[in-house]
């Protein structure tokens, strides 16, 4: 039996080139180090810019909700309550804030101009403001035709 001298040169040249390469070597353990903090660090860039887009609505919608309540509140008093008031700082729940009611009325008795200030006590929302107008309610008779209007 021949052996040919070629053969056996390849088998082991072949056995040699996969025993050298079992496992990973440092460069790439530190290469896939390195590509992973790359991607953690822009899912952490981007976590931060939701939570804070995140804040910022909820604080709109909590200053919205306040502003809404009191235009509702000023609405449903009689007309002749409706007066200025000082400002109030409210200090408990999620949302603190102090809160300025203007009242103007003209020469003409029977509307008010109304404004109402919310100004958020963290300083990273801002503060808002809602106008309107009350009119002073006429009372009619419908049931009386005689009677004069007013």
């Amino acid at each position: 039996m021949k052996i040919s001298l070629r053969s056996f040169d390849r088998a082991a040249a072949a056995t040699t080139v996969t025993n050298e390469r079992k496992g990973f070597s440092v460069v790439e353990v530190i290469v896939a180090m390195v590509l992973l903090a790359i991607a953690v660090s822009s899912l952490a860039a981007l976590t931060y810019s939701v939570s804070q887009s995140s804040m910022t609505a909820t604080g709109n919608a909590y200053k919205n909700g306040v502003l809404m309540q009191e235009v509702n509140r000023l609405e449903g008093v009689p007309y002749d309550s409706v007066k200025a008031a000082t400002p109030v700082t409210v200090t408990t729940g999620p949302f603190q804030y102090t809160k300025t009611i203007n009242v103007a009325e003209p020469s003409v008795n029977l509307l008010k101009t109304i404004q109402i200030i919310i100004k958020p006590t963290n300083t990273k929302f801002k503060p808002d403001t809602a106008n309107f107008i009350r009119t002073k309610a006429r009372t009619s008779h419908v049931l009386c035709t005689d009677c004069p209007a007013g």
